[in-house]
């Protein structure tokens, strides 16, 4: 009696840690979190997509979602942030000169130099964009990407390539 006990508590001991970790095992779907109220930007999100093809001709795009909002930037990446599992967004790369770079991090840009690199690009794309338009400095932050999430780039203001126009919104790219 107390032998079938005991193989019968061994075997709902298997069976409960292999249904454990079937469920561990399987992941979510991979999703593009979108912060609320944000517009979806199709114009930009196909240039991004057209782009790679252009500069990587031999990979298929990833994938890619470009949305804007009026929030600030400091509410949009502390969003993605939490939503990410990350306790903070870091004031800058180094996070007060860590040896580690903080996976969630603020930093600064120039709309001109931006597209400047990119100058280069835009006639491959068939755009009649005036780079001259764009001017001023900008603020982003950076979010890493989890298994199940992409990257998130979240900037104010942006230079829309679309249009030859900077944009006072927040803009957020998220690619895998």
């Amino acid at each position: 009696m107390k032998r079938s006990i005991i193989a019968a508590l061994v075997l709902l001991s298997i069976a409960g840690g292999c249904k454990k970790e079937d469920q561990y095992v399987e992941s979510e779907a991979f999703s593009f979190v979108v912060y609320p109220g944000a517009k979806y930007l199709g114009g930009i999100s196909d240039m991004t997509r057209q782009a790679h093809k252009v500069l990587k001709p031999n990979e298929e795009p990833p994938p890619v979602a470009v949305y804007d909002t009026d929030a600030p930037v400091d509410q949009v990446a502390a969003f993605y942030a939490k939503s990410y599992g990350y306790v903070e967004v870091a004031p800058n790369v180094t996070n007060n000169l860590s040896a580690t770079k903080p996976p969630a991090f603020y930093r600064t840009g120039d709309l001109a130099a931006d597209a400047k690199a990119i100058e280069s690009l835009i006639p491959k794309l068939n755009l009649k964009t005036d780079i001259t338009k764009a001017a001023g400095p900008y603020r982003a932050a950076e979010i890493e990407p989890r298994p199940n999430r992409p990257r998130v780039t979240v900037q104010r203001p942006y230079f829309d390539v679309t249009t030859s126009q900077v944009v006072d919104r927040t803009m957020i790219l998220m690619s895998r």
